[in-house]
């Protein structure tokens, strides 16, 4: 599943393209054929995330509600318009571009209400402005939830993924299974703050890069880390143990990430 810094990548980019624009909205799929007609030469207002979900927001308050899910994916280019590559739920075209969107789990049309009851559910996202820390605080206090699932869930803190949150903790010499409620006001800024560093990242480079060294310019590689995925950490040499965090894949050195609280 992309992880937040794919998602608001994306919504960079679109804004940038279609922000203002009057789109043309089609279904070659035919599944949201009802609602591409419905906002098929409308203006794009602007283009936003909000954790793993991605918002078009156009004239009249309606929004399209994209969320990838485990296997959906984004192809952008150029015009012309070329034939559809696989299944694509949505394609969006611009004055200079085209988005086609292929197996997303969420693919909606939302008025207003719906859409503000939807980022109400959402919690705050370390890539926004808008976030507040402290509302992920209070609730990561309050549990007795493992911090490695805390993190995860995206009503408590939007856009944390996977890879990012074995990376992240290890980083900061944490147990992904200390409880919430063990997690100091110290240790959360520290995963917060570096939360958002590696994000943006992200965001910058189109990739997770959670290393220390400087990436390199103007090539196209892939995730550079330290843990996930591996089976020696880089900093003891002792072995990394996998295990699983509600179904989901985790990594951790016990050496350098002891268990308290």
């Amino acid at each position: 599943m992309p992880e937040g810094h794919t998602i608001h990548r994306a919504a960079r980019d679109h804004h940038r393209i279609f922000a203002g624009k009057q789109l043309t909205i089609s279904s070659p799929q035919g599944r949201f054929a009802e609602g591409a007609a419905l906002l098929s030469g409308r203006q794009c207002s602007c283009v936003e995330a909000f954790g793993k979900h991605l918002i078009y927001h156009f004239d009249h308050s309606d929004v399209l509600h994209i969320h990838l899910g485990l296997f959906g994916r984004i192809r952008k280019h150029k015009l012309p318009e070329t034939e559809p590559k696989g299944a694509v739920r949505v394609r969006l075209v611009g004055d200079t571009h085209v988005i086609d969107i292929n197996g997303p789990t969420i693919c909606q049309i939302l008025p207003r209400q719906e859409f503000l009851r939807l980022i109400n559910r959402i919690g705050p996202d370390v890539l926004r402005s808008d976030a507040n820390p402290d509302l992920v605080f209070n609730r990561i206090s309050k549990s007795k939830a493992p911090i490695g699932r805390l993190i995860m869930d995206q009503s408590v803190m939007a856009g944390i993924g996977n890879i990012y949150r074995s990376e992240i903790l290890w980083r900061q010499s944490i147990h992904p299974e200390t409880p919430g409620s063990a997690i100091s006001r110290d240790m959360f800024d520290r995963i917060w703050n570096d939360a958002k560093e590696l994000l943006a990242i992200g965001v910058k480079h189109n990739a997770i890069i959670t290393t220390n060294t400087n990436p390199r310019a103007k090539s196209r590689y892939r995730e550079r880390v330290n843990i996930f995925a591996k089976t020696i950490c880089p900093t003891c040499k002792g072995a990394i143990r996998r295990f699983e965090i509600s179904g989901r894949r985790a990594y951790l050195c016990e050496t350098c990430q002891p268990l308290t609280g």
